[in-house]
């Protein structure tokens, strides 16, 4: 698999995680719709400064674009959560960041066995 179509294939993963169309990404990165489908299929050879627009309008940084892992249950989920957290400030994110370490404890410790704990 060729790097324009790496690329474009983590950007339909990541566009697919927000639950969006080729339209509504077109939209947030000023770009044309067809123009997202050429990306996606591999058939652009696109500037640095469109692939900013891109990730600008997903609101994810250059590692998560550059992540190319199989295709798995496991990085559609982690995608998800990315993306549902990208838009937040610092401050959001650390909260969030508390809430959901809590929670993991909590499910932790419900699996212990009262003997355990």
């Amino acid at each position: 698999m060729s790097l324009p179509e790496a690329v474009g294939n983590r950007i339909r993963e990541l566009r697919k995680a927000k639950g969006w169309t080729q339209e509504q990404l077109a939209e947030a990165a000023g770009l044309h719709y067809s123009y997202i489908g050429g990306v996606e299929r591999g058939d652009r050879n696109i500037s640095l400064e469109t692939l900013e627009k891109i990730m600008t309008g997903l609101q994810v940084l250059a590692d998560e674009l550059f992540k190319f892992e199989e295709d798995s249950a496991y990085r559609r989920a982690l995608d998800e959560h990315i993306t549902l957290i990208g838009g937040q400030d610092a401050e959001q994110i650390k909260s969030l960041t508390k809430i959901n370490r809590e929670i993991l404890i909590s499910i932790e410790n419900a699996r212990k066995t009262p003997d355990e704990g």
